[in-house]
């Protein structure tokens, strides 16, 4: 080794372990699924935006009543003890999401899911101020001045108007959104509430507008294991590699046949288009979301070429290696996957509707006074003191009656005669007593059953409803 390599020193290198990501600004797309995707995010900020202004028999149509404990669903009453309903809903949402995903991938993802609707809105408002890709880039690109101050700041005055009111009508789904609003504006709305717009909002604005493709590269979940789920006859956007290579560029009129050109005139435009940034020429991609804006701009460069459309589509890996034909639609409904998860939603969505059918709308339970555990009354009995929660599911009146049973003679006070008048959507508690002669009840514990009749006070010739409850009588 030389002297001057035996002094010389290494040069320094920098090794960068994460790379920021660039703010991608895709070209909006036009067609046929671009269409599709601008009456999906309608349809659903129809329901989110627009739902909770309607009525339903004198209040809030859907309301999620926390602080009540109660959640109304139009006609449906859901009180806490029915919380295993809307547990079944979950699942139903769960199983049907896997069912969907199996059979058509993440179409889930291209036009209904939030992240997405957001990031579409959104993206909109970049293209309305700003204007289309390429005048994005170069105002990016710009020092900061007066007119690109002016335009940011309508850009974000608009972003802050549509994330406040998502916000606000988030809220609005768990507080009588026509008594919120008012009461925001007004400064009188309480701190809870006011948390969870503020909230909501923000996370929009973060999600919707700073985050974007981030949150479905790199935070949602459903990307990373749908691949449990698809298999070579699930529904994804493909890049037909057999017609569109070797690619190139060429002229519009030019022969293909002297060219040996595919189809693919490597314009990159559905790259451009594509919101997460991917190229969906090199196959297969956890990023893809199913949107299909490149099929709609690559649709559009195939018309301009005179060339057929279909370049890139919605098709499976099977009929794109020719397993077999495109349209079987059959062979990819009646698979063992997408039957065994259609059987289980099927039977969860029959049990549901079962037990919302055959539910009790009013409940008791019965609670041992253990302050009192038996006592003799004034007429020489012994009597036991228990306390009877009463809650009434539904949205109408209900009188109850009670009557117990257990001893040849054994009597229940406490109660009024007429029955006891239950609010719609309220829980009360009523303290009774059950008392019977010494001589029936000795020393240790005997069951007792309470048998309670009630009925609506709108409906009153409907038929009476009877539920029973055990108990246990202490002597001494």
């Amino acid at each position: 080794m030389s002297k001057e390599s035996q002094g010389r020193q290494p040069k320094e290198q920098v090794i960068q372990l994460y790379q920021g990501s660039k703010r991608i600004h895709p070209k909006l797309a036009k067609g046929r699924f671009t269409n599709l995707r601008v009456w999906a995010v309608i349809a659903t900020q129809f329901v989110f935006y627009v739902l909770p202004w309607f009525n339903w028999s004198g209040r809030q149509a859907v309301l999620f009543d926390i602080p009540e404990r109660h959640f109304y669903i139009f006609g449906l009453s859901l009180g806490m003890g029915d919380l295993i309903y809307l547990a079944g809903l979950l699942m139903i949402c769960a199983f049907g999401l896997f069912w969907w995903t199996t059979i058509a991938g993440r179409l889930w993802c291209g036009y209904a899911c939030p992240q997405t609707v957001y990031t579409e809105i959104m993206l909109w408002i970049d293209h309305l101020v700003e204007g289309d890709r390429n005048k994005r880039l170069k105002l990016d690109k710009e020092p900061w001045n007066f007119r690109k101050i002016r335009i940011k700041a309508v850009k974000y005055l608009l972003i802050f108007a549509v994330s406040a009111w998502t916000g606000i009508t988030f809220a609005g789904w768990f507080t009588p959104i026509r008594e919120l609003v008012p009461a925001i504006f007004t400064m009188t709305v309480g701190g809870g509430i006011l948390f969870t717009a503020a909230f909501y909002g923000f996370m929009t604005w973060f999600m919707g507008h700073m985050m974007r493709e981030q949150v479905c590269k790199y935070m949602c979940p459903y990307a990373r294991f749908q691949s449990a789920m698809f298999d070579r006859d699930t529904l994804i956007i493909s890049y037909d590699v057999e017609r569109g290579e070797p690619r190139g560029a060429r002229k519009k009129n030019a022969n293909k046949e002297e060219t040996q050109l595919g189809d693919c005139i490597n314009c990159t435009m559905c790259v451009q288009v594509c919101p997460v940034g991917i190229d969906i020429r090199d196959g297969l991609q956890y990023e893809c979301i199913g949107c299909a804006a490149c099929i709609d701009a690559c649709d559009e460069i195939m018309d301009k070429m005179n060339y057929p459309r279909g370049l890139i589509r919605y098709t499976t890996e099977a009929a794109l290696e020719h397993e077999y034909p495109e349209k079987a639609i059959k062979r990819r409904l009646l698979r063992p996957r997408v039957l065994g998860y259609g059987s289980v939603l099927m039977l969860v969505v029959i049990a549901w509707l079962i037990g919302i059918a055959t539910r009790a709308t009013l409940e008791v339970d019965i609670i041992k006074d253990r302050g009192v555990m038996v006592r003799e009354n004034n007429k020489g009995w012994l009597e036991n003191a228990y306390n009877l929660r009463i809650v009434n599911a539904s949205e109408d009146e209900q009188v109850l009656t009670a009557k117990v049973s257990g001893f040849d003679e054994i009597a229940l006070t406490g109660l009024p005669e007429e029955g006891v008048r239950v609010p719609g959507g309220e829980t009360i508690t009523i303290p009774v007593q059950v008392s019977t002669i010494p001589e029936y009840a000795d020393k240790g514990s005997h069951p007792i059953e309470f048998e309670f009749t009630y009925r609506s006070t709108v409906d009153a010739d409907a038929k009476p409803d009877v539920i029973t409850e055990k108990a246990s009588f202490i002597g001494e």
